[in-house]
C-alpha cells in the first residue's frame, strides 16, 4: 500500500471520488428524466444515459483500483464502534452499486436487443442473451438498485455534512481537501 496523509484520501481517491458524485448526480437526474418525460429530450437522455453509466463502471474499477492500493484515514477514535461499522459497510454497498448498476443496465439492454453505443458510434458488445423474459427481470432490478443508490447517496450525502458541519472531526476534510 502507498503511504499517504494519515489524516486525507490521497489526490487520486479524491478526484475520482469527486469526478464519480458529479457524474452520479448527473445520471441519477437523467434517470428520473429518462422516465418521466415522453418529450424529445427522451432520446436525448438514453444517448447520455448508456455511455455515462459505462463510464460510471470504468471509473468504479479505478476507484476500486486506487483504494486498495492506498491507504484510507481512519475514523475518529471516539466515533462508535456500529457507526464505523455502517460507514465501511454503506462505502462498500456503494462500490457494489456502482459497479452493479452499469452491468445490470449492459445486460438489461444486451437482453432487450438494444444497442450501447459509446461516443465515436463505438458499438458495446452484448453481454446477455436476447430474451424479452430476462430483459423484464433486469429492468425491474435496475429499477431497484437506482433507488437503493439514491438512498445511499443521500445517507451519504447526510453522513458528510454531519461530520462536517456538526461534528467538525475530520472525516469530510478527508475528502475535500488535501493535508498539504
Amino acid at each position: 500500500m502507498k503511504r499517504t496523509d494519515a489524516n486525507h484520501f490521497s489526490p487520486a481517491a479524491r478526484w475520482i471520488h469527486w469526478l464519480m458524485a458529479v457524474l452520479v448526480i448527473a445520471m441519477l437526474f437523467i434517470g428520473v428524466g429518462m422516465v418521466a418525460t415522453l418529450s424529445s429530450w427522451h432520446q436525448t437522455f438514453i444517448a447520455i444515459h448508456r455511455p455515462l453509466g459505462i463510464v460510471i463502471l470504468v471509473l468504479t474499477v479505478l476507484r476500486l483500483a486506487v483504494r486498495m492500493t492506498h491507504r484510507t484515514p481512519a475514523l475518529p477514535d471516539d466515533m462508535p464502534r456500529w457507526q464505523q461499522r455502517i460507514a465501511h459497510g454503506s462505502h462498500w454497498l456503494f462500490y457494489g452499486l456502482l459497479f452493479a448498476m452499469p452491468l445490470v443496465g449492459w445486460s438489461m439492454l444486451s437482453a432487450g436487443g438494444f444497442p450501447i453505443v459509446m461516443l465515436g458510434g463505438v458499438h458495446l458488445p452484448p453481454i446477455a442473451p436476447v430474451n424479452v423474459r430476462l430483459y423484464a427481470l433486469l429492468r425491474s432490478a435496475h429499477t431497484y438498485l437506482a433507488l437503493l443508490l439514491f438512498a445511499t447517496f443521500v445517507m451519504h450525502f447526510a453522513a458528510a455534512l454531519f461530520h462536517g458541519l456538526i461534528r467538525r472531526d475530520g472525516v469530510l476534510a478527508s475528502m475535500a481537501r488535501s493535508g498539504r
